[in-house]
């Protein structure tokens, strides 16, 4: 895993790959008849985290983010981005290539329907393509007088020379004293879900891998094994999956449990259901347009709508949430040891933004229960951490000096996952860092203390964080939380606090409770805990009401809080929080970060 991770840090993309991949693309494309391809960042899952196999996008441009998608024509080529990567995205890619174009302003359907020569065909890969991303794609085409075109294989492939094989990671059972539930209740409860369809395709494997308590290592930061399911209103289910990663006992779990397939088989296999004017329910997020044209081809009734797995895998059991505190007292344990060790060699000057991550590693690996990083770690010093999703490269790798630093990390332990956010100041912060800090502080410390009634959404009480920013004139660019799995992803729907709707929430959902602030060249600030939905006694209360259970367990850095900003109310959360991180932590770390500890978490209220 160390090697892994510092890989990451030395990889550079070479934009100079740009002209001759795109010129061997179109020459590939000219000779299926085709006048350009859309190539997604994505897998057949559409996970946020892909196997190496299916970093097309990347090989193809160079840019590695983690959502994009390149439209490479005959005379013109361009990369969408979203506004986390406008500066990434001009280091990577060769823009005389690929005009980078900002998603925002211009979706690739309108930038299709000015592009596209009349009577050109385009091609797509319909397994890297949900139904709903076609038909804007036609329609666009439609405009432009062209055509879209299905490929039967992927372009890019035939001239990745060197494309990784397919993973074939081992697939492991999941305890039930973390999952809670036994596999056979959970796909009985699925079945009884389906409200007519007469069966449910599980494409996001994600939902495979909680329905059947399974893991894997496919993809990188996220336990996944890489499957897909169909789950029958009535008869038994089947699992798609490569029969190589299966070992004896794992395979005679699962055909306890359900017919073991090849996902080659999944296509047939549903055509056959559409032969039958079956009613199919497929997850209009993630489903492929070959598999929905499978079962429409054949005369079947494909739903695109909601996997029922989706929201109950979002409320966790008990055994879910009794992991997850485990899982954070662990890692806040690690936490407390990082950030002392930090407190005593930032100010030599010598740290660098890389230094930091492979330390906090290394602490989470000293507990023993590490399996894997959740997500790449932010790591930006001064105005490294101005850039929302920044991640450090030995290009971009500044040294710690006296400012602000900002460390966004998580750990995939085999109890649970964790998310958490830090802003520690190097050296006295000034008066305008600790203003903003402390606006971003009450932002946070809103949201913890929020009571909401049954039935409100992350969207409602989104406003909550940004208050503080709202009322000097500031504001943030991106959600205030998301939601987080039980050691799967760290980013999981469909619970989320942001401007965007989402859906209700509810107890047992986990979300993070990040309000930020970034002031461009100069220094980033995101304050993060991940939060736990749970229901709230009010005396006299005429609804029942909800509120925020915090589950992360590390110091805030008070260096930065200006108190005179904080209500006696705010004051007291901060206070009670730090005596209960003091508390929990304190006899797991060793003396020296015992002493560090009782200083980072002293009470600022009096009286």
């Amino acid at each position: 895993m160390f090697e892994a991770v510092f890989q990451s840090f030395t990889e550079t993309a070479d934009p100079s790959h740009g002209a001759p991949r795109a010129q061997a693309l179109r020459e590939e494309l000219a000779r299926r008849g085709l006048d350009g391809f859309i190539v997604p960042r994505a897998d057949e899952h559409q996970n946020e985290y892909v196997p190496a196999n299916a970093e097309r996008l990347a090989w193809l441009t160079g840019f590695t983010g983690s959502a994009g998608l390149a439209i490479v024509l005959r005379d013109r080529a361009a990369i969408f981005i979203d506004g986390r990567y406008t500066l990434q995205v001009r280091d990577q890619v060769d823009a005389r290539v690929f005009t980078p174009v900002d998603i925002g302003e211009t979706s690739p359907a309108e930038w299709l329907e000015k592009n596209l020569e009349s009577g050109a065909t385009l091609g797509f890969d319909p397994w890297l393509t949900t139904p709903a991303a076609v038909e804007r794609y036609e329609k666009a085409a439609r405009k432009a007088d062209a055509s879209l075109q299905a490929v039967s294989d992927n372009p890019v492939d035939a001239i990745w020379t060197d494309r990784p094989s397919p993973p074939l990671a081992p697939v492991r059972l999941y305890p039930k004293k973390f999952a809670g539930v036994d596999a056979g209740r959970k796909l009985a409860n699925i079945a009884r879900a389906l409200e007519g369809a007469d069966a449910l395709v599980v494409t996001n494997a994600h939902n495979v891998a909680w329905a059947f308590n399974i893991r894997g290592a496919d993809v990188p930061h996220t336990p996944l094994p890489l499957a897909f399911a169909l789950i029958p209103a009535q008869g038994r289910p089947s699992i798609y999956v490569d029969g190589r990663k299966l070992t004896a006992n794992v395979r005679d779990a699962l055909q306890a449990l359900a017919d073991l397939r090849e996902p080659a088989e999944l296509p047939h296999n549903l055509a056959r259901l559409g032969a039958k004017r079956s009613r199919v329910l497929f997850d209009a997020t993630t489903a492929p347009a070959k598999l929905v044209s499978a079962v429409r081809d054949a005369g079947g009734e494909a739903t695109l709508g909601a996997d029922p797995i989706t929201l109950m895998k979002a409320r966790k059991n008990a055994a879910e949430i009794r992991g997850s505190r485990a899982a954070h007292l662990r890692d806040g344990a690690a936490m407390v040891n990082f950030l002392a060790w930090f407190a005593e060699e930032a100010p030599k000057g010598r740290m660098t933004e890389i230094d930091a991550v492979k330390a906090l590693e290394s602490f989470r690996r000293a507990t023993g229960k590490l399996v894997e990083v959740s997500f790449p770690t932010i790591s930006g010093a001064g105005p490294n951490g101005a850039i929302v999703h920044y991640r450090v490269t030995e290009r971009t790798n500044r040294k710690i000096g006296k400012g602000l630093f900002l460390l966004d990390s998580g750990a995939q332990y085999e109890d649970g996952t964790t998310d958490i956010t830090r802003t520690i100041a190097v050296g006295k912060p000034n008066a305008e860092m600790r203003d903003r800090f402390t606006r971003v502080l009450k932002g946070h410390i809103a949201i913890a203390r929020a009571v909401f009634p049954k039935g409100a959404t992350g969207g409602q009480i989104d406003a909550f964080a940004r208050r503080a920013l709202w009322e000097a004139g500031l504001d943030y660019d991106h959600g205030t939380g998301h939601g987080v799995g039980a050691f799967l992803s760290v980013h999981e729907g469909p619970q989320s606090i942001s401007k965007r709707p989402s859906c209700a929430l509810e107890p047992g959902m986990i979300l993070s409770n990040e309000p930020g602030y970034y002031k461009a060249g100069a220094y980033g600030i995101r304050i993060e805990n991940l939060v736990l939905v749970e229901t709230r006694d009010i005396k006299g209360a005429e609804r029942e009401a909800y509120g925020f259970e915090t589950l992360t367990l590390a110091p805030i850095d008070l260096a930065c809080v200006e108190p005179k900003l904080l209500t006696r109310d705010e004051l007291r959360w901060l206070d009670a929080y730090h005596a209960h991180v003091r508390k929990a932590l304190s006899p797991l770390v060793d003396a020296k970060a015992r002493r560090w500890l009782a200083s980072a978490t002293k009470a600022l209220a009096r009286g």
